[in-house]
């Protein structure tokens, strides 16, 4: 797909070791307190001084390679990718055992409960436009709150979710598998637990795409694919090399019996499997490896559609040797910019005709519409709110998703729907813990305006079943002022017309003004419209759907200039609720039917005109509040202004029934039931005032009752009611400790670097070969890569033992961390230096460094030395291109080497070279709770200080400054306190720690905060911009009491120091109710005493 760069970053002297014929030594560079060292920088496999003109539909893993620092390049290389003619390929003219049908044109025939044809799915026999948003419930582990964001798709209108599940998490190691402890009993299986999730999905109401790679991206180390693979494979990854397909088989036999039951066919919510992720159908070996996985899901018992998101408009598995059941293509047109967020592209129009070229006999797929946007390390990332966010703002929504509607898309997916936190050592390199991807929920799990945008759209998709079968008519001569364009969508059965409108230049700011030629196919008439109003408007970056011959309910709407947010019946009577911005005039046509209600006032800045159309009715500016528009027997016609619909009215079905009550004040509507004439509401309220709750639902209800309490009616007869709704805990702020008030403990965390340190029970890294692709630049032959030895995730310590005879000078080391990553070294008990990820001016990101470090006087002892290294891993890389063996990287020492002081080499000095990583690596780390990705090596981490229940405080002294997080020196030292929460199970309350440094000079450490045991957050304060990690419900318990942990790495010889202070961060009276702490009271929580011995 491209080529990658050679691009070189100079910091100081570029001159490395492994560049120097006779391996002679350059000059230096003095640093403070550790002698001297020459500092050498080299780009690693990822260049992120790139900054890329690509596609519109450019994939996430496309730019997950190459992104980042697009602000701080200081070189920049174009690359272009053709959307309009991509590049096709010859497709194989034979069928394979076990080959889809589809892809030959049969019709897709393993379940007839879901079936397609060129316009949807069709699920049970009902015509489905999928509508779905992205969740990765790895990424929040916390089962009870899946429960909580999944609720909250519902509200927006969403019939779907789409999830990856992540090889590395349920398969740590050869012939290992977890998916969690079975159901039942009152037991949801823990946070492993793809059955847990899907239940909880089945209990929602909510279609369920898996995608269980093996391979998946998403931002995560190696792309999903399980860390011990990367090392014990030989053979290239993602192809039909016969040692990765004995290694993926057993993984991908467990997923398929945890989702096997669980398919629609079963009465299960899962509705299809994709294969893999963003890849390649040639070279050759990808479209065989796709062949085998198909053939492993469908042998394991899936019989749902198997599905591929091309990453590009590259034609991949279409056809041919690994063609799948049901293609699709991901689009991510903004790009990953967040540093100018309000630099738009342009949207793309070439979706649709791509489509009908190369699968028109299948819905229009995107398994992934840009959602939002990662962000990347560095002091120039702008961080996630408000930048990420507003790069692909509600505006952005509007006219980029309903772009995707004129293409005539039928299948869409929002990555993400809710990002959450890439904890522990999930993220790959590119990113930091925090992967709220700016996305309508945040981190937090908070509501956000373009939920609002994604619940008008959502709601008016649910209402509006003509929508899922249309055709493309035209995008011409129907507006008559050429910088809008209109798109004309019809459905073939009822002659329903959907006009999606845009400004031909979709990155305008400016408001345009157009009259439309309609066709209305119940009258077999065109007509321009509006008939009264002045014109049709559109703001700056909007986009807006013209419906005709619309059908609510049984009646009918000939056309609709305003925006249509709820069409059907609402106990008994045909309910339609238009909106539309407060600054622009809208326009319906609408017959009226039925017999007014006596307490129905028709309002006097709504004008309405009569004709053989029905009533046409005008909407001037409004502000907040309800129109009535028509009020009868039989018909209830509303409007609103857009924001307020948008923020402050629901649509929730009453469970059991596909009927509708609408509501309107409330934060959020959870759920809605009807029994017994009781309506039974459940939801959230702003907490600091009343909320008048606006409702319309059965016409014989007796009692309404928000969480589980009865609410008053105000007075008066309405077909709107009033209530009021008083938070059960209003305007108390729940009480949150001052951590800097309470009792701390210290320990050194890093008694490695002394002499006399006992390494004997490390493990010795001898290994002379490796499957890693990238071999040693330099050295004696002995191979120091950590997953070699089953250390693949975070902190890894390395000791290397040479005997002096007294002409050693420096030392060179060339070590692999991935971007951003860090190394402090130390001869004895004599700190060198630290090699940072990055260059001295903390802009550059760099996955490999290349050192000398020059020993100072009295540093180095006649015979036994040692060199200790406490080394960063920020994970695995992800495929770059067409490469999946990008992910096996060489994290760890790739060169070292002793020099006289004349620069000659000195051979034959080195003894033993020691490593250790988390404890018992990826095959017997004790912690099979939280998984293999929390924990590093770090002293004590390895002793499980950060565990609740550790007690050992008899060494531990105090610090200096109560709350304060500082060291003198370099080294780690681990920071604890406990503090207890006492918060109602009324509220739902998101709280964050943060580390008060942000706006200071960038100090050299790194932080790695433990919350009962989690890994939920790494502070890189060298380089950020993270500083504030939300930390959810059930890591922490908000009930009890809670044991907090930072270990605390200062890499250079200066004082540093900051604070941590936990944060509320919106607070809500809540129908969430208790969140259970994950894993209390299980194997693995608590410290235990075996940890001692480690």
């Amino acid at each position: 797909m491209y080529d990658k760069p050679n691009l070189e970053c100079q910091d100081g002297e570029r001159l490395g070791l492994r560049e120097k014929a006779g391996m002679g030594l350059a000059g230096t560079e003095r640093r403070r307190g550790g002698g001297g060292r020459r500092r050498v920088v080299r780009w690693g496999f990822v260049t992120v001084a790139v900054c890329l003109l690509v596609s519109a539909a450019m994939s996430r893993a496309m730019w997950s390679v190459l992104r980042v620092c697009a602000a701080d390049a200081l070189r920049i290389c174009v690359f272009c990718a053709q959307l309009t003619q991509p590049q096709s390929r010859p497709a194989a003219n034979y069928a394979r055992p076990g080959q889809s049908d589809q892809a030959h044109g049969a019709p897709f025939n393993r379940t007839p409960d879901v079936q397609f044809d060129k316009y949807s799915l069709i699920i049970k026999g009902e015509r489905v436009f999928l509508h779905s948003a992205e969740l990765h419930p790895f990424r929040l582990p916390v089962p009870t709150l899946w429960r909580d964001v999944l609720l909250k798709f519902k509200a927006a209108g969403l019939n779907a979710v789409s999830i990856y599940t992540h090889m590395g998490v349920h398969n740590p190691a050869r012939d290992v598998l977890d998916f969690g402890a079975p159901l039942g009993a009152g037991e949801d299986g823990g946070w492993k637990s793809l059955q847990g999730f899907l239940s909880i999905c089945k209990e929602v109401g909510l279609w369920v795409v898996v995608r269980p790679g093996p391979y998946i991206n998403a931002e995560t180390s190696a792309g999903g694919i399980a860390h011990w693979i990367t090392t014990e494979v030989a053979g290239p990854l993602r192809t039909n090399a016969s040692d990765w397909e004995d290694a993926w088989r057993p993984y991908v036999a467990g997923i398929s019996a945890e989702v096997r039951a669980w398919q629609v066919d079963r009465g299960g919510p899962v509705i299809a499997v994709q294969i893999d992720n963003e890849y390649t159908q040639t070279p050759a070996g990808h479209g065989e490896y796709y062949e085998s996985l198909m053939a492993a899901f469908r042998e394991a018992g899936i019989v749902v559609p198997l599905t591929y998101n091309d990453p590009n408009p590259g034609e991949n598995f279409i056809n041919g040797t690994g063609g799948v059941d049901l293609y699709g293509m991901d689009s991510y047109p903004q790009r990953f910019d967040c540093s100018n967020p309000t630099v738009w592209r342009p949207v793309v129009e070439t979706y649709r005709t791509y489509h009908e070229r190369v699968n028109p006999s299948q819905p229009w797929y995107i398994p992934e519409f840009q959602a939002g946007s990662f962000d990347a390390w560095g002091p120039s990332a702008p961080g996630y709110s408000p930048a990420c966010y507003d790069l692909t703002n509600h505006e952005f929504m509007s006219v980029f998703n309903l772009q995707l509607w004129a293409s005539n898309a039928k299948m869409i997916n929002y990555y993400m729907g809710y990002g959450g936190t890439s904890w522990g050592g999930l993220p790959f390199p590119g990113v930091y813990t925090s992967y709220d991807y700016g996305a309508s929920l945040t981190e937090s799990r908070a509501l956000t305006r373009k939920f609002d945008e994604l619940k008008l759209e959502g709601i008016f998709i649910r209402s509006t079943p003509d929508f899922a079968k249309t055709d493309w008519i035209a995008d011409s001569g129907i507006s008559t002022n050429s910088d809008v364009v209109a798109t004309y969508l019809r459905n073939p059965d009822t002659g329903s017309g959907f006009y999606v409108l845009r400004q031909k230049n979709s990155v305008s700011t400016e408001t345009v003004h157009t009259s439309l030629h309609i066709t209305l196919s119940s009258l077999s008439k065109e007509l321009d419209i509006p008939l009264v109003a002045p014109a049709v408007t559109l703001g700056g970056r909007q986009s807006k759907v013209v419906v005709t011959d619309y059908k609510f309910g049984s009646s009918h709407m000939a056309y609709s200039a305003a925006s249509v947010f709820f069409a059907g019946k609402v106990g008994g009577r045909d309910v339609l609720f238009l909106y539309g911005r407060s600054d622009q005039v809208h326009e319906a046509a609408i017959r009226f039917e039925g017999v007014s209600n006596p307490w129905f006032a028709p309002a006097h800045d709504t004008p309405l005109l009569e004709t053989d159309l029905g009533t046409v009715v005008t909407f001037y500016s409004t502000s907040d509040g309800l129109v009535t528009v028509w009020d009868s027997d039989t018909q209830l016609i509303l409007f609103g202004s857009e924001e307020w619909v948008g923020r402050e009215w629901w649509a929730p079905q009453l469970a059991g029934t596909n009927e509708t009550v609408l509501v309107g004040g409330p934060y959020l509507v959870r759920s809605a039931s009807y029994e017994d004439r009781v309506l039974e509401l459940t939801g959230d309220l702003d907490v600091d005032r009343e909320t008048r709750l606006l409702l319309i639902g059965p016409s014989d209800v007796r009692r309404v009752r928000w969480n589980g309490m009865d609410v008053v009616a105000d007075a008066g007869v309405a077909s709107v009611r009033a209530l009021t709704l008083v938070p059960r805990l209003q305007k108390q702020s729940p009480a949150i400790p001052d951590l800097g008030s309470l009792e701390w403990f210290y320990h050194d965390s890093l008694p490695e670097i002394s002499s006399e340190y006992d390494d004997t029970n490390w493990v010795t890294a001898d290994r002379t070969e490796t499957n890693i692709p990238e071999k040693m630049w330099y050295g004696d032959g002995r191979v120091l890569y950590g997953c070699d030895y089953g250390f693949c995730e975070n902190v890894v310590l390395w000791r290397g033992h040479f005997d002096a005879v007294g002409d050693e000078r420096s030392v060179n080391v060339s070590i692999n961390g991935g971007q951003a990553f860090a190394a402090s070294v130390w001869l004895n008990d004599v700190f060198l230096g630290t090699s940072y990820g990055n260059s001295t001016n903390n802009l550059n990101i760099l996955e490999e460094t290349d050192d000398a470090f020059v020993f100072p006087a009295g540093a180095m002892k006649l015979g036994a030395n040692v060199l200790t290294i406490v080394q960063d891993n920020m994970g695995l890389n992800e495929t770059e291109g067409d490469d999946a063996d990008t992910s096996k990287n060489p994290r760890g020492i790739r060169g070292f080497a002793l020099f006289d002081g004349e620069g000659a080499l000195l051979e034959g000095r080195w003894r033993d070279w020691k490593v250790q990583g988390k404890v018992g690596g990826y095959q017997g780390f004790p912690d099979k709770l939280r998984s293999v990705f929390n924990e590093g090596g770090l002293y004590g981490e390895r002793l499980g200080w950060h565990l609740p229940g550790f007690a050992g405080f008899d060494t531990w002294t105090r610090p200096s400054e109560q709350g304060l997080l500082a060291m003198d020196q370099p080294g780690v030292g681990f920071f604890l306190t406990h503090f207890d929460l006492d918060i109602s199970e009324f509220l739902d309350v998101h709280l964050s720690f943060e580390f008060d440094d942000a706006g200071a000079d960038r100090q050299p450490y790194r932080a790695f905060l433990f919350v009962n045991g989690w890994m939920m957050g790494e502070r890189v304060a060298n380089l950020g911009p993270q500083s504030k990690f939300p930390v959810q419900a059930g890591i922490l318990d908000y009930q009890g009491t809670n044991t907090l942990a930072v270990a605390f790495w200062n890499m250079e010889p200066v004082p540093i120091g900051t604070r941590i202070k936990l944060v509320i961060d919106g607070v809500w009276d809540s129908a969430l109710g208790r969140v259970p702490v994950e894993g209390l009271g299980k194997e693995g929580y608590a410290w235990t005493a075996s940890r001692d011995v480690l």
